[in-house]
């Protein structure tokens, strides 16, 4: 299996109009996309864009529609060209690639799952599946193992002779799944996805993302409109507002830390008990207690139920390897829940 390798991406600008580079350096100096459209009559798409995305992890770009998440993830196979920055990756610029270097990242470094599945409605879920090895040359008793093997993996075992129409959405989004991991790329691009999904079939598929993902460690990169699938899925979040990034972290980052009202207003109905982890709250140990153990990577909520299961009024913290490193006591585990005192949350 390809080692999995992370993503670079570089003071990022994109300009939509007859004349882009003409107006980056004015944008840079604070022209807003309002004042951009009006006197120049160009879209401002993306603006000043950093983020690092760590090799092996889902990273989730959330926004609301027009906020430009569909266009930067288009960047990183530069299905979209930037008007200016970088996007690195394994030590390249794909910016600066040569069309036959850019084809050959495009085939072998990345692969993409769509919103609308992107099937092909005469070819079988099987061929489906293969279509990417197809394309790469891959002989076809071997593109039909490999790709049969996703299949199995993605629960659709059975359906392999079966065509697009006769399955559920959710069926053909598993096949698009199948498709894009079959490549055996490090890059995985979700373009929403889940997003055309019913929310239990939606809540299902993150299921099966989350699940592969601790077997294949790809670099994921999630876009998403949805709150909640970013505060589940994403081990860091990146939210966007008209082209901007105006905070990045974790998901505990972003809602107990949000970083301006906008964002604020965005996760003031969450359920932190699922979001705040057990150690960023937690007390000193307390020698003289004598209570149930819970991983300091374990939620408040999940704290909050084990105190209920063991009738305690407090719990001890352990890390990875087992040994105490705090106490939680009942009521700050209450208080974290309910949001009473964020204030005494670490850093």
């Amino acid at each position: 299996m390809t080692d999995p390798i992370g993503i670079e991406i570089r003071d990022l600008y994109k300009i939509f109009g007859s004349d882009p580079a003409r107006y980056v350096d004015a944008v840079r100096r604070g022209m807003t996309k309002t004042e951009l459209q009006a006197k120049h009559q160009h879209v401002l798409g993306l603006r000043d864009i950093n983020i690092s995305i760590p090799a092996g992890s889902i990273q989730v770009i959330m926004g609301l529609s027009g906020s430009g998440k569909s266009t930067l993830i288009r960047h990183i196979n530069r299905l979209i060209d930037p008007t200016a920055g970088e996007i690195i990756i394994e030590g390249q610029n794909v910016v600066t690639m040569t069309p036959d270097v850019l084809r050959d990242f495009r085939r072998h470094r990345t692969a993409m799952v769509f919103q609308k599945f992107a099937l092909l409605p005469h070819r079988t879920v099987l061929d489906n599946a293969a279509y990417g090895l197809e394309v790469q040359g891959v002989p076809e008793s071997e593109r039909y193992r490999i790709a049969m093997r996703w299949i199995e993996r993605v629960g659709l075992k059975g359906y392999e002779k079966n065509y697009p129409s006769q399955l559920s959405g959710g069926m053909q989004q598993r096949v698009g799944l199948a498709r894009a991991l079959a490549n055996d790329a490090p890059i995985l691009l979700m373009d929403e996805a889940y997003s055309a999904l019913d929310p239990l079939i939606r809540y299902d598929m993150q299921t099966v993302l989350l699940d592969l993902q601790k077997e294949v460690r790809k670099t994921i990169v999630f876009i998403t409109h949805d709150l909640d699938e970013a505060l589940r899925i994403g081990d860091r979040i990146a939210l966007l507002r008209d082209g901007t990034v105006i905070q990045q972290g974790t998901a505990q980052d972003i809602v107990l830390r949000p970083a301006d009202d906008y964002v604020a207003n965005f996760v003031q109905h969450v359920d932190r008990g699922r979001v705040v982890k057990v150690a960023s709250v937690m007390a000193p140990p307390d020698p003289a207690a004598a209570a149930p153990a819970i991983a300091g990577e374990a939620s408040v909520a999940e704290a909050l139920r084990a105190m209920g299961a063991h009738q305690a009024q407090g719990l001890q913290v352990q890390d990875d390897a087992g040994r105490i490193i705090g106490w939680l006591p009942f009521q700050t585990a209450i208080d974290a829940y309910t949001g009473q005192q964020p204030a005494a949350v670490a850093g």
